[in-house]
């Protein structure tokens, strides 16, 4: 399993990059799977039923399981989670694509649009392999248009890393 990440600030377009690029890699024959960070609280589960009951009893995991899909929902009652223990948690795959987690040690493509107003990542992210971007960035660092699906996709195939351990 390889892994490559999607940084960037909100509302600079990292879901739609993935979105774009995920069915030229899957027409390639890769099985892909996406690990999103958010800020915000999740839950799945709808209080009342089995397993919100199970988890607010005091289960360390529920899985929770149809014939169409599975989660596995987790409580992370006393810290955060690591992103090597999650990649770990994966169903096998060819690739990850990592969004968010834009401070790990991961090779990464950084995503930029100037209306966001926020600052590049990359000056101070060694990880950071290459920008897409609406503008041109300062200093040298390789940019790829947003537009171009093909090239993006190149990049993230020929540049993500094998999967970090725990």
């Amino acid at each position: 399993m390889k892994v490559f990440g999607i940084a960037g600030y909100s509302g600079s377009g990292k879901t739609t990059l993935i979105e774009r690029v995920l069915p030229v890699l899957a027409a390639r024959g890769l099985r892909v799977a996406v690990l999103k960070h958010t800020h915000h609280s999740v839950d799945l589960d709808q209080p009342g039923k089995d397993s919100w009951r199970a988890r607010e009893a005091g289960a360390a995991a529920v899985l929770l399981v149809s014939d169409a899909r599975s989660a596995l929902l987790v409580e992370h009652r006393a810290e955060p989670p690591v992103l090597a223990e999650l990649l770990a948690r994966l169903p096998p795959c060819d690739l990850v694509l990592v969004e968010g987690w834009k401070r790990e040690p991961i090779a990464k493509l950084e995503v930029h649009r100037a209306a966001t107003g926020k600052p590049w990542l990359y000056p101070d992210d060694s990880c950071v392999r290459a920008v897409a971007a609406d503008i041109d960035p300062p200093g040298k660092i390789l940019r790829i248009d947003l537009n171009n699906i093909p090239q993006l996709v190149d990049f993230i195939f020929n540049h993500a890393d094998r999967c970090p351990t725990t």
